[in-house]
């Protein structure tokens, strides 16, 4: 026999339970207060397990990440040598290219101006600019952020991609390289973050950096807050020179209630949901990963958390 333990403090176990179980007869899936036989959890499904979860799963086979970010399983003592993947499922990215596009579009059409206007009861107009007009950054052309550079394309806004290596994308402006970040970000009139958190991009938006965008530029983030300077993001949001920002992500979650960032009028926060795992769509990519490691074969997706990706 066979087990599968569970863990998220946000995905419903009975949901992935009941969706999975048809495609994996004979694996019983259970959350890890309930396992009954330690030595037969073979497989994983879990986000963001605390600190010393996988220390009783002696014989785990893999470990399935119920997100595309794998940086809470960097520098584990507890993580044993065995295949890690992601779900990669187009939901996801639709998920995210449309909060991307949400939050692209309420700055381009100057929807926060209007907001305000609608509370002091204003009759403000203002001619919408042509989206070829607008210059869209987006950090990172991973699998999601390649994804939503392309959804932003195909509405007519000037795209332009920034990557540690070099990639090519219809439609899309493509830079490479930490030697062409400063002059990608002062030509990114909206920039949004989409990288992974590694050692490499920790603190990449540093002050410096951030003051490279044009000023009253906007800024969206959906990756991870670490990214960031996150006292140097809130600055530059009160001096102005970034005039507005949507934050999904932060460098504490829950961003903490005396944070600076919950009272700006010119920050829409959200709590880190712009893209998650929707089980009906990615449990048979899933089981399938578990059946081919039942079987001994190289799975798909598979990450490398040391190098986040």
């Amino acid at each position: 026999m066979s087990t599968l333990v569970f863990y998220s403090e946000f995905d419903s176990f009975e949901e992935w339970s009941a969706l999975l179980a048809p495609h994996l007869p004979g694996v019983t899936i259970c959350r890890a207060e309930t396992v009954q036989h330690p030595d037969e959890v073979h497989y994983a499904l879990a986000w963001k397990p605390p600190r010393g979860f996988f220390a009783p799963w002696r014989n785990l086979r893999l470990l399935v990440n119920l997100g595309a970010g794998v940086d809470s399983l960097v520098g584990r003592d507890d993580l044993p040598d065995i295949p890690i993947v992601r779900l990669s499922d187009p939901d996801m990215a639709r998920m995210m290219a449309g909060y991307v596009l949400f939050a692209v579009l309420r700055y381009a059409r100057d929807i926060p101006a209007f907001e305000r206007a609608q509370r002091e009861q204003r009759w403000h107009y203002l001619h919408p600019r042509p989206p070829s007009a607008i210059r869209v950054g987006v950090l990172g052309l991973g699998e999601l952020g390649a994804y939503a550079a392309q959804e932003l394309a195909r509405q007519g806004f000037d795209v332009r991609g920034w990557s540690r290596s070099q990639k090519a994308l219809a439609g899309i402006r493509c830079h490479s390289g930490l030697g062409s970040l400063n002059d990608f970000l002062s030509q990114s009139d909206i920039l949004v973050t989409m990288l992974p958190l590694t050692p490499q991009t920790t603190g990449l938006l540093s002050a410096e950096r951030l003051a490279h965008l044009p000023p009253g530029a906007a800024f969206i983030n959906v990756s991870r807050g670490a990214i960031v300077d996150q006292a140097a993001l809130t600055q530059a949001l009160r001096a102005g020179q970034i005039a507005q920002a949507t934050l999904d992500v932060f460098d504490r979650e829950p961003l903490p209630p005396d944070d600076p960032l919950w009272g700006m009028e010119n920050v829409l926060i959200t709590p880190h949901l712009a893209s998650v795992a929707l089980p009906a769509s990615a449990a048979a990519q899933v089981a399938e990963n578990i059946r081919r490691a039942a079987r001994g074969e190289p799975v798909t997706n598979q990450v490398f958390p040391e190098r986040g990706y």
